[in-house]
């Protein structure tokens, strides 16, 4: 499946967001909880306009990651409901724009606007385009044991069931003893002489 590059990215910033909560971080903490959490998460990304570094950001943005894995689960028409209401509340008027390194993309927002509200658009742009392609199935929540990670799914069947390669080896090593006869002792992989 694929969808316009800013598309992606934006899902893709989602994920990374989702990835903070403690229910899915790698740590089992908030890894949203501090200014530094804040900063360290942004590092990476190329966020264009107003960033104010301070508490009222962060709840803003924590806020923002609650309110888009919320989103992320729902149906299609119930996702509707949530999108809209996000593009309207921002009064999201949306436009091409390009800078840096991107090319031509949608904003919705100044760049003046809060960190949390630009954040909030971009996902619902997004989204937009998942609900429009009627590809809500693509986004999903890990069905790793005691995680909560986001996963977007990109593949061309559609078959990604874990939120990364970490928690695909601990269920698939879980699934490998499972397998074994009980009191047995797997024996070690044969290496190949030649």
């Amino acid at each position: 499946m694929h969808f316009a590059p800013d598309t992606e990215e934006a899902l893709e910033f989602v994920v990374l967001l989702g990835a903070t909560d403690p229910g899915a971080s790698r740590s089992g903490r908030d890894e949203l909880e501090t200014l530094a959490d804040l900063a360290a998460l942004l590092a990476p990304i190329l966020f264009t306009g107003r960033i104010d570094g301070d508490d009222a950001e962060l709840l803003d943005v924590q806020q923002t990651r609650a309110l888009l894995r919320r989103v992320w689960t729902l149906g299609r028409d119930d996702a509707v409901t949530e999108v809209n209401r996000m593009l309207r509340e921002a009064r999201a008027l949306p436009q091409l724009a390009r800078h840096d390194v991107s090319d031509w993309h949608l904003h919705a927002t100044v760049p003046e606007a809060p960190l949390g509200e630009r954040m909030r658009v971009e996902a619902a742009l997004a989204l937009m385009d998942v609900i429009r392609s009627d590809e809500m199935g693509r986004l999903r929540i890990c069905e790793a044991d005691a995680c909560s990670g986001l996963v977007l799914d990109l593949s061309r069947n559609g078959s990604k069931r874990f939120c990364s390669v970490r928690c695909g080896n601990r269920m698939n090593m879980i699934a490998f003893r499972e397998r074994q006869p009980t009191g047995s002792t797997p024996s070690p992989p044969r290496r190949a002489h030649g």
